[in-house]
């Protein structure tokens, strides 16, 4: 997604379509962020929404692909399993290239877009690697708390599937099945072309005309839009773990991109848990140590945000842990927040934003994500717009999405110990 996406799952690109496609595509990395000027922005006269910037702190290019597409689109009867993607909303294919090979790596991701042929040895290779990935999230308590969290608070929408799937569908995953949802969302107007570095922007429209131009225009697919479940104290799970210490996960339904509450959640989200700093730290962790972490996390996405709250803990500590979060929350409704931490807030969103548009990769994932989930105008803004969010608006989404009794609850208890 765009900016807030801390802590929200990712497939990390372990996806059959994505590794399929990929295979033997070389990333290099390592651009210097500088001085940039207004990206361009064009349609083909297909669909194809075409981006380019002009970055020369290297002689290279980042190219990727961004596709209107994610883990959402997949058959409710899939599982989420057909495919896995790089967000619930979104997927992206990139690498760099030297810049005197630009137009060999536009027409390799053109070629990609509309030729996959799927060899029945490589999807064979990729399910083990999916397999894999799954065996590591499952292994690794505190991504799969986070998978287990978005599981019990989204589920039935398809932000609850997990993106990697299902194993069952995946090992009965045929050839043809993975080529008719390529067929089916591989089209002009669900691709969006990101282009970043020592280039020309000028020059860059014959070279995707000539390739990306020459893609056969069809109408998208109708995406899935179901409403996202209200929260309640019904949405709870416990989860026996062979850890010796427990983990507490707790969620709240936040707005989706679009609407302008997403600044004021952004900072709240910061003040309440992204450092040492935070409320939560210096509440639950270092007045009361009950927690041996703690930390806030915020996934933004097009039909409706998440903001997660995760800790881990000793397991006779879990009531009185979950207890004090409320308390902190419920302190930030009732009094909100001091003017120090609004700032402190804005210059940690304001260091990671630097951070994330360092490299020209970094600043074309930026672009394809605004592009494919809200709009490039929006995200040329966002930090002019999180600037002007006051205090009391940020108590003001505290009280209108941060509740007593709307969040969802997941909890890993040692196998043997009693919560």
């Amino acid at each position: 997604m765009w900016r807030p996406d801390r802590r929200a799952p990712t497939a990390n690109g372990a996806v059959l379509v994505v590794l399929l496609l990929l295979a033997g595509c070389a990333t290099v990395v390592g651009l210097r962020h500088g001085a940039v000027p207004k990206p361009a922005r064009e349609v083909l006269p297909n669909g194809v929404v075409l981006i380019v910037q002009e970055h020369r702190a290297s002689d290279v290019v980042a190219l990727q692909l961004w596709m209107r597409m994610g883990g959402r689109d997949e058959a409710a009867s899939d599982g989420g399993a057909s495919n896995a993607f790089t967000s619930y909303d979104t997927t992206h294919y990139d690498f760099v290239v030297p810049a005197a090979h630009v137009r060999g790596g536009i027409e390799l991701l053109a070629d990609l877009a509309v030729n996959a042929s799927f060899p029945p040895g490589e999807i064979d290779n990729e399910k083990k690697v999916v397999f894999e990935e799954m065996n590591l999230i499952e292994d690794d308590p505190e991504k799969f708390l986070l998978r287990r969290l978005y599981e019990v608070s989204y589920s039935p929408h398809p932000y609850g599937r997990p993106l990697l799937g299902q194993r069952e569908f995946i090992q009965k995953l045929t050839r043809d099945q993975l080529a008719r949802f390529y067929r089916k969302h591989f089209v002009p107007r669900n691709m969006v072309l990101v282009v970043v570095g020592a280039v020309e922007p000028a020059q860059m429209r014959p070279l995707v005309d000539a390739t990306f131009g020459r893609i056969a225009a069809a109408p998208p697919a109708p995406r899935e839009a179901p409403a996202a479940p209200a929260l309640d104290r019904t949405r709870r799970a416990d989860v026996r773990r062979a850890e010796k210490q427990a983990y507490l996960g707790l969620a709240w339904r936040t707005a989706p991109t679009g609407n302008e509450d997403i600044y004021a959640v952004d900072l709240l989200t910061y003040i309440l848990g992204d450092s040492p700093s935070s409320r939560l730290n210096q509440t639950v962790r270092e007045q009361l140590r009950i927690v041996a972490t703690i930390d806030a996390g915020y996934g933004a996405f097009e039909q409706a945000g998440l903001v997660t709250v995760t800790a881990r803990l000793e397991p006779a500590d879990l009531e009185r842990a979950e207890a004090a979060i409320l308390d902190v929350i419920r302190k930030v409704r009732a009094e909100g927040v001091t003017e120090a931490e609004r700032q402190r807030a804005l210059i940690t969103a304001e260091s990671s934003y630097a951070f994330d548009i360092e490299t020209a990769e970094g600043l074309a994932k930026t672009y394809g994500q605004a592009e494919t989930t809200w709009t490039l105008d929006n995200e040329l803004g966002y930090l002019s717009r999180l600037r002007g969010i006051t205090a009391t608006q940020i108590q003001a989404v505290a009280r209108k999405y941060f509740g007593d009794d709307n969040y969802a609850r997941v909890r890993f208890v040692p196998e043997g110990a009693s919560p």
